[in-house]
């Protein structure tokens, strides 16, 4: 059997080196021309879709805020609307309210006039028919007294005198 001498193993050969260096440029250049362009442009056209994508996205985030944005001025504006129209209605029945009590207070008081009104006649009507009562009473009375028939004249003065004596008794009794 052969020995081996360990020096022959690590040896340096300078033209192996060389050949090997060429056949990694080589296959760089292979590499590169083949399969690191085609990667390249893979990659690049997947980062324009990426970024296609995150603009589209952009653009609809932008328009969804508007919308929202948009749809949350509607509400204020509706919401305005609604406080504003329950204020008018607020106020509207108020007034309602205010005209329908003073139209009911302004009835009632007719009512207690016409009251009052009927009231004095039905005192003045019956002033008028006790005074005729009282007339006739005396005239009887008066008859019966003297025995003897009274003038007209002489009658009405009497009657008057009587009326006025009872109405000052009434009101100092009042």
């Amino acid at each position: 059997m052969q020995q081996i001498q360990p020096l022959d193993i690590i040896s340096v050969n300078a033209l192996q080196i060389l050949i090997s260096l060429v056949n990694l440029f080589i296959l760089y250049r292979i590499i590169k021309r083949f399969l690191f362009k085609p990667v390249q442009k893979i990659f690049r056209e997947r980062q324009s879709s990426i970024d296609t994508q995150y603009e589209k996205a952009r653009d609809a985030a932008a328009k969804a805020e508007k919308s929202k944005a948009e749809w949350q001025d509607r509400l204020n504006h509706a919401e305005a609307e609604a406080d504003a129209i329950v204020s008018n209605a607020s106020e509207s029945a108020q007034r309602s309210s205010e005209a329908l009590l003073a139209d009911a207070k302004t009835k009632a008081d007719g009512i207690v006039e016409r009251a009052k009104e009927e009231a004095r006649l039905e005192k003045r009507k019956a002033e008028v028919e006790i005074r005729g009562e009282l007339a006739s009473l005396s005239t009887e009375l008066a008859q019966k007294l003297l025995g003897r028939e009274i003038n007209e004249a002489d009658h009405r003065a009497m009657i008057d005198s009587f009326i006025e004596e009872l109405g000052d008794t009434r009101e100092q009794d009042q």
